[in-house]
């Protein structure tokens, strides 16, 4: 049987076909879907397919480092927040990188500056064979993200 995917309450994360190397996710089992931070999202259609383009601010803190990114529109939902506002998202499926543990997720765009986390890992990304360990932290290691974004 393959190993579990441990996580603590917040993990590093990747997602290599946003062309995002470094994110801090907060492990949400509260949430359904995964969210990630967007800002000036643009939908538009390309042969006939569906797109959304959109820009992350990857890192906490830090509203200069910024990266575009283009993914196919899956579905529009309306999704509800922790405090219960209701706001219609744009739904992608991406890959997410943790560890050496690679998934494919769907994910809801929004804008999350107010937020304490740029992404949230819900519970569907954390269905299959997922050790949720709610007092520990990057359980997958710990990144220097600001060198991996020639920050320093």
């Amino acid at each position: 049987m393959n190993e579990p995917l441990k996580l603590g309450w917040r993990e590093w994360c990747a997602l290599p076909e946003l062309g995002i190397p470094a994110i801090k996710a907060k492990i949400d089992t509260g949430a359904k879907t995964s969210c990630l931070h967007a800002f000036f999202v643009e939908p538009y259609c390309e042969a006939g397919v569906r797109f959304v383009r959109f820009k992350v601010h990857p890192l906490q803190r830090n509203e200069t480092l910024v990266r575009e990114c283009i993914a196919p529109v899956k579905d529009e939902r309306i999704v509800s927040d922790s405090g219960g506002h209701k706001e219609l998202r744009y739904i992608i499926d991406t890959k997410v990188l943790i560890g050496d543990k690679c998934r494919l997720i769907e994910m809801s765009l929004t804008n999350r500056d107010s937020m304490r986390f740029r992404m949230l890992l819900g519970r569907r990304a954390m269905e299959d064979n997922t050790l949720v360990n709610p007092a520990a932290s990057y359980l997958n290691g710990k990144l220097k993200a600001k060198s991996i974004y020639g920050l320093l």
